[in-house]
Parts: C-alpha cells; structure tokens; sequence
C-alpha cells in the first residue's frame, strides 16, 4: 500500500508540473501589440509602477514589484481591497496602474478600475478573461488565460498564477532588455548578500595589506619557511630585484623539496619556485578569481595592481565570504 501510494503522489506532482509547463508554454500566443505597448509605455513613464491585485493575484503583483525594482523600474505595491479605502492616495500623476486578475470581474477590481480611470493613469491589466470588466476597460491588455487550474476541482489558483508570474517576468525582462541594464546596474540593487557579493565584491577586497607573503629569489629556505608560517596563506611569491613576481611557493613546492633534496642550507626561493604562477587583477571580481582557481584546480593566486604585487588570494577566502 505505502508503495502505490508513493506511485499516486508522484504522479499528482508531474501532472501538475505538466499542466503548468503546458499553460506558460501557451502564454506565446497572446505576446500581441498589447504586450509591445506596454513594455513602451513603462519605460517611457515618468513615475512609478502600482501593480495591485487581489487574493493571489495580489502575491503575484508583490512579486512583480520586487522584480521592477530590483531591475531599475521604481515600484510600489497597492493592495486592491486597501486601495478602495483610502491607500489610492499612493497613486501619483505619472505613474502607470498594472491590475493583475484572474477572472477581472472580482467586486473589488470591478470598484479599483473606474477610479483609477478617473484619476487618469494609464491602466494595463494582466488577465486571464480578455471578456472581463477589467480587461474591457483597460488601456492595454496582457492576456494569461490558463485552460485549467492545476487544483484536482479546477478551484485553486495555481497554474493561472503561474500565468500571471511569467508575463510579469517577461515585462520585467523586456525591460531590462530596452534599457541596457547590466551586470553592474544590478549590483547597485543587490548590494547585500551572496547575490551582492557575486556581483560587486572584488580580489582587492579580500587582500589585506599586511598579509602578502614575499620573498627574493636569493632567500634562503629557512627564511622562506618563516614569511610562510607568519603570513599563514601557505605560500609565498617570489620576486627580483626589481621586485617583480617571478614565481610562487606553495605548500606543494615546499613537499617537493623536501623529497629531492636530504640537506636544505643552501637552497634558495628560487631553486624551488614554480614559476609563471596564476596571477589577477585586484579590481577583478572575486568569482573570477574563484573560476581561475577552479579552471587550474589550484589554491592560491598572485594579486596585482597593475605590475605592482598586492598579496596572494587563497581560495579559503573567497570561501569565507560565503560567495561559493
């Protein structure tokens, strides 16, 4: 018994992944003249975005917001029950009202529409009845009608917020898409975090100026053993006389020495270096250093500003900030 019912749950979850991946691969179809406009005439506004909704529609309309603002669209939420009871003051000339609805005719859009009209806002409406109160009396309509919920009764929203999620996003993204928003703009958003770290945090940031470990290539091994273990980044690079990094030792340099030669006195940094180690930019960014680690399987890097020797970046500190 326990098995066939595992074999009923399973089944339950791909139908509804099913059902789901079928409505959004529909949602092309209704990708019309609408949809162009609307992308135009929000990044063309003055003012913000009040996307509003109500019940789950309201949920999806929070999640849009998120998505605007955080790609360089200013956006607020209005909840359509509290926008009819006095919130509809956060509505400012320039901005453009996005209403978000299932069946477009609930009593509170029904009463939410007419008095933004009145207020003169342009008003999109994001719909899955293109017959509805909403959608008829709407500037522009964004069609997201699904056959059929993902719900067992066809009651629940499931598939049809699914719907209105992904027109959501693709609004979003034709947007970022218009306005050449890059990489660089986003991190201006997501400062914080492992996102904000990904995106902004760089290979000078996490090299202090008192740990980079340095030796000459005439420096005996003891020596070299020393500025190893007071660094404690378990290597050190080499440099002439002119103190330019011509090499690198590691922990590895130091066992393989230790395997070729039985009397260590005279040997010097660089009769053991490895030379042409990896080396970065201090104004790279720290997954780049992380992907140059990982590409040469190795632990630490060389860290350079300009020709000027900064420190070495070991693989434990990128760790530490969490950004892998």
């Amino acid at each position: 018994m326990e098995a066939i019912r595992k074999q009923e749950m399973l089944a339950s979850a791909t139908r509804t992944i099913k059902m789901q991946a079928l409505a959004v691969a529909q949602l092309e179809s209704y990708l019309d003249e609408d949809f162009i406009s609307a992308i135009e005439v929000i990044a063309a506004c003055k003012g913000r975005i009040v996307a509003s909704g109500i019940g789950k529609s309201a949920i999806i309309a929070q999640k849009l917001v998120a998505t605007l603002n955080s790609t360089g669209t200013p956006s607020l939420f209005l909840h359509a029950a509290d926008a009819i009871h006095g919130d509809l003051g956060m509505v400012q000339q320039d901005d453009i009202v996005i209403i978000i609805s299932k069946s477009g005719d609930s009593p509170e859009i029904k009463l939410l529409v007419p008095l933004v009209k009145n207020f003169g806002n342009k008003m999109i409406a994001i719909a899955g009845n293109a017959e509805s109160f909403l959608a008829v009396n709407a500037d522009l309509f964004i069609n997201s009608t699904v056959q059929q919920e993902a719900c067992p009764h066809n009651l629940a929203p499931t598939t049809s917020t699914t719907a209105q999620m992904v027109m959501g996003d693709a609004l979003a993204i034709c947007l970022m898409n218009m306005k050449e928003f890059s990489s660089g703009d986003f991190a201006k958003y997501h400062p914080g975090g492992i996102l904000g770290k990904k995106l902004y945090l760089k290979v000078g940031d996490m090299v202090l100026p008192e740990e980079n470990p340095m030796v000459y290539e005439g420096t005996m091994i003891k020596e070299v053993l020393l500025e190893i273990t007071k660094k404690r980044l378990g290597a050190a690079a080499v440099v002439n006389a002119n103190d330019e990094v011509i090499g690198i030792i590691t922990d590895g340099d130091i066992r393989r020495m230790l395997e070729k030669y039985d009397d260590f006195k005279g040997i010097t940094a660089a009769q053991i270096m490895s030379r042409n180690p990896k080396q970065i930019d201090d104004q790279a960014l720290a997954v780049e250093a992380y992907s140059l680690l990982k590409e040469n399987n190795i632990s630490q890097l060389i860290v350079k500003s300009g020709i000027s020797y900064k420190g070495i970046l070991h693989i434990h500190d990128i760790m530490r900030e969490g950004i892998i």
